[in-house]
Order: structure tokens, then sequence, then C-alpha cells
């Protein structure tokens, strides 16, 4: 069974829902920057665009890196590393920009509203 938790992002705040097999199934091969429908997660009329996530160990996703698998990268500034000296440079690792079975998180932003507000939908105050 796979599970994810979605952090849906609509300006200054963000919501966490957790969903599972019927629903993340949707996710499956999903790209950074690819968008969906919300009626896949149950917010019809919402259209989202993934923006990032991480995998069971904690690795974030990274949108230059294709395919889902893990793999270590010398990056010198940027995304995932911000290197406290001038011409720093480091190994770390990072996930492809597809997501797999071993994502645990998926950040989403909102690309287009629905005819209900988020906070009503999802429950939250």
């Amino acid at each position: 069974m796979v599970e994810f938790k979605l952090v849906i992002s609509d300006q200054a705040k963000s919501f966490a829902r957790t969903v599972g097999d019927p629903q993340s199934a949707g996710f499956l091969g999903k790209r950074i920057g690819e968008s969906i429908g919300g009626e896949l997660i149950g917010l019809a009329g919402y259209t989202f665009t993934i923006r990032g996530g991480t995998d069971k160990s904690g690795f974030p996703l990274r949108p230059d890196l294709p395919g889902a698998r893990q793999t270590r990268v010398y990056v010198s500034e940027g995304f995932g590393f911000h290197a406290p000296r001038r011409g720093m440079r480091k190994r770390r690792t990072f996930r492809g920009n597809a997501i797999s079975e071993d994502t645990v998180q998926v950040n989403l932003v909102v690309e287009q509203k629905g005819p209900k507000p988020l906070p009503e939908l999802l429950g939250a105050s």
C-alpha cells in the first residue's frame, strides 16, 4: 500500500493531508512541474502543480534529475545545498523528479482555485 502526505500550499497558508491507496495511485509516475486535477484527491474544481517532495529517507526530490532513482550529486550552490564559503562544493544525495513508491511527501501548490475555499474542504480552521 502506497501512502503519501500531501502538503498543499495556497498563498500564505499550507494544509497537510494524507492519501491512501486508491488516490495515491494517480500520483505514481508524475513528475515535478506537472499539473494534476483536484478530483484525484477529492477537491473538485482545483488544479495543483507538483513542486517537490521527499523520499522515505528524507532526501528531497530534485527537479533536474530524471527518473525516481536515488543518486549522489556534486553541487556547489542552489537547491539542496547552500555553501558557507565561496567556491565550496559538496556531494549530496537526492532523488529524481518522478514520484514513486519510495516517496513519502509530495508538495503541491494551488494553480487554479475551486468554488469552495480550501479550509472548508479540508476541515481546517
